[in-house]
C-alpha cells in the first residue's frame, strides 16, 4: 500500500455532542479569550457566547475581519481584497448563512472564459486540442506519481515525466500555463513546493462560485454583532504554565481560563508568539512544515469595458513568467467596468516588492498585449499579503514534507487551555472561507466538551 493511501486510513471522523445544563454552569463560570477577530475567531466567540461563556475577542489590527477584508473605496463597488467567494454554493454552511442574512450573492463559472494565446488571440482549434492534452497528461501523471512510495513536488513529478529538457519553447509554456492556472492559482504555492500526494487532498462542495454584492463583510459584520472585541491589540506572548492562561498584547495583560488561539499560520511559523511551556512537538512540526501561499490581487476600473463582456473569466498564455495570467471581469455579474489580477504563488511574492505604479503597469502591458491600444484605468487597489505582519500569507498549502494528519495535530487542544482554529486547521477545507468557518464552530464544540 503506498503512503498516501495508508495515511488517508488513519483520518477520523468528528464527533458531537449536546450542550447540556451541566456544561452552561461550568461556562458562566469561566472566561474565554479568542485571539484573531478573522472569521474562525468571530464563530467561534459568537457561538461561545451562546454557550453561556464570558468571551472577549483580542485583534491585532485596526478593524475586523482578518483575511477577510471588503474596501469600500468605490462606493458603488464594495470589493474584497481579501476572501471574494463562497467556493460551491450547494449544500456550504455558508450559502445557509448567507441566506438567512438576505444577504445579495452574484454567481460567477470557471466554465464562463475567454482564453488569449501569448500573442493575445484566441486559440485555434490546434492549439485548443494540443493544450486539452497537456492537460490530460498532467493529470494521468500526478495521479500515477501519488501511487508512488516517496512523495515529491508537483513540478519534480512533472519535468520528470514529460521528459522537460526535451520540450519546445512552447510546450513548455503550455505546461507552465496550466500548472500555475490550474494548480498555483487555486492553492497557492509553487509547485516546487507543493506535495504532489497531498497538495489535492481537500474536499469540495458542489454547485457555482458566489461573491457579495456588498462584500464579505456582510458574513463578518453579522458575526460580531454582540462580541467585545478589542482592536490593535498585538499578540506578544502566551503563558499557559499557571491554572489560568495569560495573554500578553503590546498594550496590556488579560488573563483567562481558556484562550482560542486563531493566528493565520504564516504568524505561526514566524515566531511572533511567545508560547510558554512550548508548543507540543508535533504542533511545531505541523507549523513548519505546512505552507503558507500568496495569492495577490490586482483590481483596475476602467471608463468602459474593452473585454469580452459576455464572460467571467479572462485567461492569457505569458510569453515567460507566468504572471496575469488570470482576470475576473465584473461585467457580465456585476455590469461594472472593473478587471481583477492575479498572481499566485513566487510571482505574487515577487510583486509584493514592486512599487504601485510597476505593478499597474506590468498589468496593464498583459491587457494591452491581448487587446491592443486601450484606455489608462481610472483608479486601482492592489494587495500585498506576504508582507501583512497579521497574516504573513493568503492562506496554506500542503508542502512537500507535510501530511493532512498535521492539519488535525495543529488543530489539537493543549492542556484544556488552548484551543486553535483557522482555515489552516481543517483537514479537508484548507484554504476556504468555509474551512475557517467550520473550525470555529469545531473549536467551541471542544471547548463545551473539555
Amino acid at each position: 500500500m503506498n503512503r498516501r493511501k495508508f495515511v488517508k486510513l488513519l483520518s477520523s471522523a468528528l464527533g458531537s455532542a449536546m450542550f447540556n445544563q451541566t456544561n452552561l454552569v461550568q461556562a458562566q463560570k469561566q472566561k474565554i479569550l479568542v485571539i484573531g477577530a478573522g472569521i474562525a475567531g468571530l464563530t467561534a466567540a459568537q457561538t461561545l457566547m451562546q454557550q453561556g461563556y464570558e468571551v472577549l475577542v483580542l485583534e491585532a489590527r485596526d478593524r475586523i475581519g482578518g483575511r477577510i477584508w471588503t474596501s469600500t473605496r468605490w462606493k458603488d463597488a464594495p470589493l474584497d481584497l481579501g476572501a471574494t467567494w463562497i467556493h460551491g454554493i450547494d449544500g456550504n454552511p455558508l450559502t445557509e448563512l448567507a441566506r438567512s442574512l438576505n444577504a445579495s450573492m452574484i454567481q460567477t463559472s470557471y466554465e464562463s472564459s475567454q482564453l488569449y494565446n501569448t500573442s493575445g488571440e484566441t486559440l485555434t482549434e490546434k492549439q485548443e486540442r494540443r493544450l486539452d492534452n497537456f492537460y490530460t497528461q498532467i493529470e494521468e501523471l500526478i495521479a500515477e506519481a501519488q501511487d508512488q512510495d516517496d512523495d515529491q513536488s508537483i513540478q519534480t513529478a512533472v519535468e520528470a515525466a514529460m521528459n522537460w529538457s526535451q520540450l519546445s519553447d512552447e510546450d513548455r509554456r503550455l505546461i507552465r500555463f496550466i500548472l500555475n492556472s490550474t494548480i498555483e492559482q487555486e492553492y497557492a504555492g509553487s509547485i516546487s513546493q507543493l506535495s504532489t500526494y497531498w497538495y489535492d487532498d481537500t474536499k469540495a462542495f458542489k454547485g457555482q462560485d458566489a461573491f457579495f454584492t456588498q462584500g464579505y463583510q456582510v458574513i463578518t459584520q453579522h458575526l460580531a454583532q454582540g462580541v467585545a472585541i478589542e482592536l490593535e491589540q498585538i499578540v506578544q506572548s502566551i503563558d499557559w504554565s499557571e491554572s489560568l492562561v495569560t495573554v500578553t498584547t503590546n498594550a496590556r495583560i488579560y488573563t483567562a481560563d481558556r484562550v482560542v488561539i486563531t493566528l493565520p499560520l504564516g504568524v505561526l511559523k514566524a515566531g511572533h508568539v511567545a508560547f510558554n511551556p512550548e508548543l507540543p512537538i508535533a504542533k511545531r512540526e505541523a507549523i513548519n512544515a505546512l505552507g503558507m501561499g500568496v495569492l495577490n490581487k490586482c483590481y483596475l476600473r476602467f471608463s468602459e469595458a474593452f473585454w469580452p463582456t459576455d464572460v467571467d473569466w479572462l485567461e492569457y498564455i505569458p510569453n515567460d513568467a507566468e504572471r496575469w495570467t488570470e482576470w475576473v471581469s465584473f461585467m457580465k455579474a456585476a455590469n461594472l467596468p472593473i478587471l481583477l489580477g492575479f498572481n499566485a504563488a513566487e510571482n505574487g511574492r515577487e510583486i509584493e516588492t514592486w512599487s504601485d505604479e510597476e505593478t499597474v503597469d506590468s498589468a496593464m502591458t498583459t491587457l494591452k498585449n491581448i487587446f491592443g491600444p486601450i484606455p489608462e484605468p481610472l483608479d486601482y487597489q492592489l494587495t500585498r499579503w506576504a508582507n501583512d505582519p497579521f497574516a504573513l500569507g493568503s492562506y496554506s498549502f500542503n508542502a512537500l514534507g507535510s501530511t493532512p494528519n498535521m492539519r488535525d495535530q495543529l488543530a489539537e487542544s493543549v492542556d484544556k487551555k488552548l484551543y486553535f482554529a483557522g482555515e489552516a486547521t481543517e483537514r479537508r477545507h484548507f484554504s476556504t472561507v468555509h474551512g475557517a468557518y467550520l473550525s470555529g464552530l469545531r473549536v467551541a464544540r471542544e471547548v463545551g466538551e473539555s
